[in-house]
């Protein structure tokens, strides 16, 4: 006798039984109302599709009237149950004024069950037909055939019980065999959280531009790279928790890229500036004296698992070398700019992240090791691609990475393709859920815990008073950047941190107005000089940096030019008439005129970036893209560019007045901020950032200036600290 098959449906850390009427979530059940259970069943069994308000409604309270607020309100359970938040947008998507829409994938699962029946075997002694047939024949009836049938069946009755229970325990045995291979695990799931280190300096560094992200285990020890007094260096601390040691060594900065097979060396990138690739050096873990691989430059790297050689990459190539950087041998080139490489554990596969240079979005690849058949790792997953950092648990069970949804980035898990038979989803699984941003998980030795690194953003906007030589809150300590002031000094405009949405308000915190929402998100804003409208770079995520225009009243932002291209840094000549900004892909610096739409090249622009118009529209500044390690003038007088400061320069912004150019930098590994006379070419120190937090923006840390020229910066509040999560794998 079988049962009619038993269905489930399976979306993310999900499964839903519809004949148990249970939703549970990595194995634990998910309270429901009945009505909330019922419009989930509904959803999941039509994922992708629109369902109109009134046949859900129908649907669900088929022999009621009911309003449309109790369809809303079931929906709002739903997204709490399911971890969504407000926005609904990673099950359960809104279509405004019509419905909903399931927007998960969706696993329909039949699982059948069959209850076994034991026949009896057949008697052994002869039928009376069989002895009247004997006798009919003339053969002899004797008793013996009977009696030794009888002894037999007598043996049997003995023995039944035995028999029974060696069938039963036989076809239990297939059932269970059948069940272990056949059946779907256990989705894993995060059980516990320690923290780890709890000084809360920043280990991470993530930016569109630049990324740097390191964490790596000897077993007893995570070696990592953190920012203390503005200056990433090397750093321990205790697998079970405890004080922050800092290692010693003259590279400064350091970014801990891998650790060597030995456990004995750490594979450090350090840079003296802006350049893209670096020197790799193998690091005593102990601390001592570094050794420079070769003449290798890259921007990162690893240890083959012998440790005979390593992977590293320049530009958009990895290339294979000697573990002393000689030899070197180019391995495969992709489509981007590669980072975080790891080998497989069997040494037969590379996987990393490509980072898009268009874009900023960040994929899981996998190479051979040979060098074949690069192919992204997970394929439309994640629209648009955001993923980084993964590495294999140490059995090659699991591979766990880091994924970013809705500006919040978590813990995934991906099964390994499993023993032969064995049944099991590869789709990725989502182990953390906030409140807190989780980075590059890195599996414990015995793989029973994950190191990541756990992130609170929050930024204090903060002013110095040149008078006092002293920084204070500044419109009430306010978690924003990119500010910029109207040409009278009455309104500001700037970016919410870590939201990236463009605001305006009153200087004194007035009238204030959201101009822009996700998932578009904003940086660069500037008024207009009649403070009527705002430029102002930004994107959707996934697609290129665009300029935008905006009224200062509020509205629709709009796109000005259709290229597909990446535009940053965008500034108003003095009569409102154009802009000028830099074409990032280019590296070239162009004017856009507002009347025409048409765009030309600024002359002899070829590398340069951050163009700002002189007030009274004679000069543009802008320094090279690659080095950044001065500072240029061009004169419309003249058609020139020349040398306005012979140092990095970086967020320059003119004075009022357009007698001076401020700007930021580090010189002699003393970061500051000075200013520049253009007069006479006099450079001077304002303050000095040597010892100050600055909050990582969307473009890295940020500084402005007030409408009277005092600097502003976004100090960094927020917090980054190690955890280790204990995780059931089954």
């Amino acid at each position: 006798m079988t049962r009619d098959p038993k269905h489930f449906y399976e979306f993310g850390s999900f499964r839903l039984d519809a004949a148990e009427r249970l939703l549970l979530r990595n194995g634990e059940a998910v309270p429901l109302t009945p009505k909330a259970f019922d419009l989930l069943l509904v959803l999941v069994s039509r994922p992708g599709r629109l369902l109109e308000k009134d046949e859900l409604l129908q649907a669900v309270w088929p022999d009621s009237f009911v309003e449309e607020n109790n369809l809303a309100d079931n929906i709002s359970k739903l997204r709490k149950a399911l971890g969504e938040g407000g926005n609904g947008q990673r099950y359960i998507e809104t279509v405004p004024k019509r419905g909903y829409r399931f927007v998960a994938g969706v696993k329909e699962v039949a699982e059948e069950r069959a209850e076994p029946t034991i026949q009896e075997p057949p008697r052994l002694q002869r039928s009376v037909a069989d002895e009247e047939s004997a006798a009919n024949a003339g053969a002899p009836v004797t008793a013996r055939p009977v009696a030794e049938a009888e002894g037999l069946t007598s043996k049997f009755k003995r023995y039944r019980p035995s028999i029974l229970l060696a069938l039963a325990a036989l076809i239990l045995s297939g059932v269970g065999l059948a069940y272990f291979f056949l059946r779907s695990p256990l989705p894993p799931k995060v059980t516990a959280s320690p923290q780890i280190t709890r000084d809360g300096l920043p280990k991470v560094f993530t930016s569109w531009i630049f990324s740097s992200i390191s964490l790596v285990t000897d077993g007893p020890r995570l070696y990592f790279s953190e920012r203390a007094r503005e200056q990433w260096v090397l750093a321990n601390v205790s697998s079970a928790g405890g004080e922050t040691v800092t290692i010693p060594t003259p590279l400064h900065p350091a970014f801990v890229r891998d650790i060597s097979p030995s456990r004995s060396e750490l594979l450090v990138e350090s840079y003296a500036g802006y350049e893209d690739e670096a020197p790799l050096w193998a690091v005593p873990v102990l601390g001592g004296t570094p050794r420079r691989l070769g003449n290798v430059l890259g921007h990162a790297g690893t240890w083959s698992l012998d440790g005979q050689q390593i992977v590293y990459a320049n530009g958009s190539t990895l290339y294979l070398a000697n573990s002393d950087g000689t030899q070197s041998r180019k391995l495969v080139t992709v489509a981007g700019r590669p980072y975080w490489l790891r080998w497989s554990p069997d040494g037969s596969r590379l996987r990393f992240t490509v980072q898009d240079p268009k874009t900023g979005s960040n994929s899981l690849w996998e190479v051979a090791a040979g060098g074949t058949n690069p192919h992204p790792l997970l394929p439309g997953w994640n629209s648009p691609a955001a993923e980084c950092c993964g590495n294999w648990t140490p059995d090659a069970r699991y591979f766990v990475f880091q994924s970013t949804r809705n500006r919040a980035t978590n813990i995934w898990v991906m099964r390994e393709p499993a023993m032969l038979f064995r049944r099991a989803s590869r789709e990725p699984v989502q182990l953390t859920f906030g409140p807190l941003n989780y980075y590059v998980p890195v599996p414990s030795q015995d793989g029973t815990k994950l190191f990541v690194v756990g992130e609170q953003r929050r930024g204090e906007l903060v002013r110095y008073d040149t008078k006092t030589q002293q920084w204070g809150s500044y419109l009430s300590g306010i978690s924003a950047e990119h500010l910029d002031f109207s040409r009278d000094g009455e309104w500001v405009t700037y970016v919410t941190y870590p939201e990236g949405s463009l605001w305006r308000s009153k200087v004194d915190g007035r009238e204030r107005l959201q101009l822009t929402s996700p998932p578009l998100e904003a940086i660069l804003p500037r008024w207009s000089p009649d403070g009527k409208q705002i430029v102002f770079t930004a994107r959707i995520p996934g697609k290129p940096w665009k300029t935008y225009l905006i009224s200062a009243a509020g509205g629709t932002p709009n796109q000005l030019m259709p290229e597909e291209r990446n535009e940053l840094d965008p500034d108003w000549s003095p009569d409102g008439k154009t802009l000028v900004f830099g074409d990032r892909d280019a590296k070239t610096i162009c004017l856009l005129d507002l009347n025409t739409h048409r765009v030309a090249k600024l002359p002899d622009s070829e590398g340069l970036f951050s163009p700002r118009w002189s007030p009274d529209g004679r000069y543009i500044a802008a320094m090279p893209f690659e080095a950044r390690n001065k500072l240029l003038l061009f004169d419309f007088t003249t058609n020139r560019w020349t040398e306005l400061a012979p140092q990095q320069a970086v967020w320059p912004r003119w004075s009022r007045d357009g007698k001076y150019i401020y700007f930021a930098s580090s010189r002699d590994n003393d970061p500051g901020l000075f200013r520049v006379r253009i007069e006479d070419r006099r450079i001077e120190r304002l303050t000095s950032l040597k010892d100050f937090r600055l909050a990582i923006g969307g473009i890295g840390p940020w500084p402005g200036w007030t409408p009277d020229d005092s600097p502003l910066v976004l100090r960094d509040v927020g917090t980054q600290d190690i955890y280790a999560l204990e995780w059931q794998a089954p």
